[in-house]
């Protein structure tokens, strides 16, 4: 089927926008290809200190004449979706010995995970450990001693931090390898419902304590549909993983087969063979389009508002919010995955997965089908499946049919027309909603504001029995440049709570919310933030306020609300400890939301 002409245009306009930066970039990147294999340009003293530990490998190494893989890990054990990583160093060392070339771990990046950091200090990191990640992979590789590389991340600012510097290294090829998700655990829906009764205090921390441990229980993923999942999908839809790679479970047979066939890809596509694919040329506007549409199709995490533009910054690429709701208006939601619905990512894989998805989306003309990805050209790879025959790794065509239509339905009867975010822009700014969760009747709200300048603060308020009528919950000072923009999704047990009280709540904040927020309606991310003057700054208690993710608006209906001034607010508490005094430069230097609040770019 030919393009969508709705996605046609978002494209044309992207392409136009970036067209001086992109070109730029491709200028760059070419001139760098073009040099040819950089240990070539490295002294005898700058390569013996780069192999003196390399044992077996350093003869082949010195001779320089077969590939080199520059690995970039995110492990450490403290993340079950990044422990499994632990062992691939050696595998990947194994099957490049094999294929008569060489590997070696070029460095290790943070990886910090918001489950341990939600309403901790240490949240105040989180955003900006997507860039730290970025920069601390590019000195990994400013080594300049690899023909192409591998990367190992799979959670919330890692991948985005990770492509960033895949983008900025866009001369070499780049393959992602996943972990998989762990094996399903308790029931989402259940885990929810202990969290709101410890929350109005109706069992208390060892029954959430047993709940918790029971949801997240093993190696793997985190099995709801947040960021993490949401980055998953993302490298597939944009052609960084082998199809199918991103929601086997780890170590597994076929975990392990996909592993070595992303090594000896990454072998094939160097610039020293006939198949060059450097990540620049990969990462081009119609992948990160093709991205957009399949986070829309998914009701993806929020957090990714903030990371494709980011990602494609580094790319030279500029992505805009009405990027993200024009094709929300025309990209039907194919999933119902927690938050969104009661399956998590293993049901939703068991189901058809991403290979069904893109499937649809491609017979649908809203994927672009004819991009480069690692595997091959052309979208349609990703349509298949990948089995092991007699301990051989193949790919074979997908069901073609959802499995269970109520976790994953067909582009022609979807569980809503359009996609799973919203923009808002108003008199209060511009911001985001995920309303893939939110009901129908819930996502236009009148209500007056309640103003507060933290998340401890709405908890007491909520513990006091304040809130007793419809309300609208403005948490201003958390963007970026206040304190980092940390989720805010130890509120969302509280606002259920509201809600399911029978009032109408919803919240506006110009921080985050978690990639698994879901049903109370939550315009974050907005724009100009508070602490720059933004128009959250000029809202005082009992401000009538519109929230309506139907029409696309978010304002405040007060005659004089442009004449007041804007309030300040003492931020010194989130000047230091926990790190944070490092990160005084980051805050200083962000930028917008809007454009990915990014520090480095």
């Amino acid at each position: 089927m030919s393009l969508n002409p709705n996605v046609a245009k978002v494209t044309d306009r992207i392409i136009a926008r970036s067209r001086d930066s992109r070109g730029e970039y491709l200028e760059r990147m070419r001139a760098m290809a073009a040099a040819g294999p950089a240990r070539a340009h490295l002294t005898c003293g700058n390569q013996a200190h780069a192999y003196a530990a390399m044992g077996q490998d350093k003869g082949a190494l010195a001779e320089g004449r077969a590939p080199n893989i520059g690995i970039v890990t995110a492990y450490n054990d403290m993340l079950s979706a990044h422990q499994p990583f632990e062992t691939y160093p050696a595998q990947i060392r194994e099957v490049a010995r094999a294929a008569g070339a060489t590997a070696q771990v070029a460095g290790g990046v943070p990886a910090m995970c918001d489950g341990v950091t939600q309403g901790q200090a240490g949240m105040e990191l989180s955003l900006f450990s997507r860039d730290v990640i970025a920069m601390a992979a590019s000195v990994a590789l400013s080594h300049n001693c690899f023909d192409t590389s591998l990367y190992l991340g799979v959670c919330d600012k890692i991948v985005p931090g990770l492509v960033m510097a895949a983008a900025s290294f866009g001369h070499l090829p780049a393959v992602f390898l996943p972990a998989g998700p762990m094996p399903s655990g308790i029931p989402n829906d259940e885990k929810a419902k202990v969290r709101q009764q410890f929350a109005q205090g109706e069992v208390g921390r060892d029954k959430l304590m047993e709940v918790e441990m029971a949801s997240y229980h093993g190696a793997g993923t985190c099995t709801f549909y947040g960021t993490a999942n949401t980055n998953q999908m993302l490298m597939e839809f944009m052609g960084l993983h082998l199809p199918g790679a991103s929601f086997v479970a780890p170590n597994t047979p076929l975990r392990a087969a996909l592993t070595e066939a992303g090594v000896k890809r990454a072998l094939e596509i160097t610039a020293l063979g006939n198949e060059f694919r450097p990540a620049g040329e990969i990462l081009d506007e119609r992948a990160f389009v093709n991205g957009m549409v399949g986070l829309m199709a998914t009701g993806g995490s929020t957090n990714l508002a903030l990371h494709l533009p980011a990602m494609a910054k580094a790319a030279g690429i500029q992505l805009a919010l009405e990027d993200f709701a024009d094709l929300s208006d025309v990209v039907p939601l194919l999933a119902k995955v927690y938050p969104n619905g009661l399956a998590d990512v293993n049901h939703f894989h068991a189901a058809g997965g991403l290979g069904f998805m893109i499937g649809q989306l491609l017979e649908a003309g809203l994927l672009h089908p004819d991009t480069r990805t690692v595997a091959g050209e052309g979208l349609g790879l990703y349509t298949r499946e990948p089995k092991l025959l007699d301990d051989k790794l193949i790919w074979e065509e997908g069901a073609g049919a959802s499995l269970n239509e109520k976790i994953l339905r067909p582009a022609a009867t979807p569980f809503q027309p359009t996609g799973g975010l919203k923009q808002l822009k108003g008199s209060l700014g511009q911001g985001v909603m995920k309303v893939s969760a939110v009901a129908p009747e819930r996502q236009v709200i009148e209500a007056k504001a309640r103003i507060f300048h933290d998340q401890g603060s709405v908890k007491a308020a909520f513990r006091a029995g304040e809130f007793t009528e419809d309300t609208v919950v403005v948490v201003r000072f958390q963007g970026p440049g206040a304190n980092g923009m940390p989720e805010l999704h130890a509120l969302t047990p509280v606002l259920a709570v509201l809600q399911e009280r029978g009032l109408k709540v919803a919240m506006v904040t110009d921080g985050r919310m978690s990639g698994a927020s879901g049903k109370v309606p939550a315009a974050i991310h907005v724009s100009p933030e508070a602490a720059a003057g933004g128009p959250l700054a000029r809202l005082r208690d009992g401000d009538l306020l519109r929230v309506d993710a139907v029409a696309g608006t978010l304002d405040v209906l007060e005659a004089d609300f442009e004449t007041r001034a804007p309030v300040e607010a003492d931020l010194s508490a989130n000047a230091h400890g926990i790190g944070r005094e490092l990160f005084a430069s980051f805050r200083a230097n962000v930028g917008p939301s809007t454009e990915g609040a990014c520090a480095v770019l």
